[in-house]
């Protein structure tokens, strides 16, 4: 007898629907692939939306895991421990900033971003008390607390979650003039993705990043990319800002730096921007744990070689290069970037939904966003066979 469907009823009964998970009930993984609890496999395109970059269980970070927890696993920041240190100076050299403020989740990130980059303006650029304000984008996905949904854009992360926070001032993404309109003496940032992931791995415009990064430095407000979905690599490099030479004031960082083991953000800038919080001001029970820096300095040990930027960079060429041959053939539309794909499906053929359930019919895991666009994110330790097979199966699905 099949155990999925008892699991699936379980946990829509004790579960509280704030997600619309494909009814697969995953048990083990290893690499770039799942096994369920009827000992189906699965081929994983989405890799936890980034977070599993290096794939399930990679044995080194593993490893490192295994020898913390036999050691230290949580002091709060009231001392400090043997792998702090090691964890923000390894990140700060790799990302070329001075200082690392560790988190846990990329909300966390996001929200640390705005309260630093308010405090900056107060004390730093001289904004007058209460009246900060940070340019956000359409489109745009930084995560769901109270104040981060307030400038979403998205009704259905918004709806219902007022009164919304203030502060923050709307463009459309990809427009340099229209941002370059809004900034006054009162905006402290412009927060933005390099690529934006849950629109659908929207790419911008040739030059748009430079010049976000020509109009801040030229109006001293700070550029803030938030890099978490789009950074450690999925893209073919370090961070998707690297592709047009763009060095913003902070990265917001996050998903595959915990390795797929546990959760780790971090904000990441120059003493200038990160050096106007002092104690007290703020902070994380879990931010910065033993176990959450063993693990991260092995991730960004594992970055520093530049394996797998050059592995993302190889092999998302095949990707783009099969998908490509698929638009005009059931796909409207690809988009992205390294191993990182947005792809609209003719909305006569099916929804986006309907698409990552037939694709989980023949063994491959995706996920979809806004109505026939669903996205593709294998782990960076994919092959090109698997490569090819996922492609075949998209092929398969979209074939009258």
């Amino acid at each position: 007898m099949l155990r999925t469907p008892g699991a699936v009823r379980d946990a829509e009964r004790w579960t509280a629907h704030n997600y619309h998970p494909l009814p697969v009930v995953i048990s083990s993984a290893e690499g770039a692939w799942l096994t369920d609890v009827d000992g189906r496999r699965f081929l994983d395109f989405l890799a936890g939306y980034s977070a599993l970059n290096f794939g399930h269980r990679h044995p080194q970070l593993v490893a490192a895991a295994h020898a913390q927890l036999d050691r230290l696993t949580l002091t709060s920041r009231a001392f400090i421990h043997d792998q702090f240190a090691a964890f923000c100076r390894e990140l700060a050299e790799l990302s070329g900033k001075d200082l690392v403020l560790p988190m846990n989740t990329g909300a966390e990130a996001v929200e640390t971003g705005i309260k630093v980059a308010r405090k900056w303006g107060y004390q730093v650029k001289g904004v007058p008390a209460g009246q900060a304000n940070i340019v956000v984008a359409e489109g745009n996905f930084h995560g769901r607390t109270t104040t981060i949904v307030s400038f979403s854009t998205d009704e259905e992360a918004r709806e219902d979650f007022g009164p919304y926070t203030p502060g923050f001032t709307v463009v459309p993404y990809g427009d340099l003039d229209a941002l370059t309109a809004v900034i006054d003496e009162n905006t402290v940032a412009v927060l933005i993705e390099p690529i934006q992931g849950e629109q659908g791995v929207v790419v911008p415009p040739e030059g748009y990043l430079p010049g976000v990064r020509r109009v801040c430095t030229e109006r001293n407000v700070l550029f803030i990319a938030d890099e978490i979905q789009s950074g450690l690599g999925r893209t073919g490099a370090t961070f998707a800002c690297d592709h047009e030479g763009v060095v913003p004031d902070m990265y917001l960082l996050g998903k595959a730096l915990g390795g797929g083991i546990v959760p780790v953000s971090a904000v990441v800038a120059n003493t200038d921007v990160l050096g106007v919080l002092k104690p007290g001001q703020h902070g994380s029970t879990f931010g910065g744990n033993p176990l959450a820096c063993a693990v991260a300095v092995e991730v960004v040990r594992m970055l520093a070689t530049g394996e797998f930027q050059r592995r993302s960079a190889e092999l998302g060429e095949r990707l783009h290069a099969g998908l490509q041959e698929l638009v005009g053939k059931g796909l409207v539309a690809v988009r992205g970037r390294g191993l990182w794909a947005g792809l609209d499906i003719d909305p006569a053929l099916m929804t986006g939904r309907q698409a990552c359930e037939r694709l989980a019919e023949r063994g491959v895991l995706a996920k979809d966003t806004h109505g026939s666009t669903i996205r593709l994110a294998p782990p960076l330790v994919v092959t090109e066979e698997e490569i090819d097979h996922a492609v075949a199966q998209l092929a398969a699905i979209l074939t009258p």
